[in-house]
This record gives structure tokens, sequence and C-alpha cells, in this order.
């Protein structure tokens, strides 16, 4: 089965974890997702049936993380 593992660290691990929790608890055809907190990292696990599920699971995931800090860094100026 194909997997990622996605790490944010830092500052802002926390805001990225409180927006992409609910969504790790969402199904997306063909995958599966957990997040956790650890320390100042979030930790995303993603495991996938083929690759073209974690393909399109991983450039969710990684859209979801940007706006996150995107809005974090807006929400600080």
């Amino acid at each position: 089965m194909p997997s990622a593992t996605l790490v944010v660290s830092g500052p802002m691990a926390p805001t990225v974890f409180g927006a992409i929790s609910p969504e790790a608890g969402r199904e997306i055809p063909r995958t599966r997702a957990k997040a956790s907190l650890e320390g100042q990292s979030m930790v995303l696990e993603i495991e996938a049936r083929d690759l073209s599920a974690l393909r399109a699971a991983l450039n969710s995931y990684l859209r979801w993380i940007k706006i996150a800090e995107d809005m974090n860094r807006m929400a600080g100026a």
C-alpha cells in the first residue's frame, strides 16, 4: 500500500493541526489519513490503495496546509 508522511514543524504546527485534523477524519476515496501533534510538529500519515489516490490526497492536504499557513500569516500581519 503506497504511503506518505508529511511533517510541519515550528510555531505554526498547532494551527495547521487544528485546520487539518478534521479533514484527516473524513474519507477521501481510496485513502486513509491520520494527523497527530507531536510537540512542535504536526505529523500527517497518508495511506492509499494506489499511487493515483496517494497523489490526489497529497495534493489536497498540501493545498489545505498552505491555506492554513497563509491564513495564519494574514491574521498575524
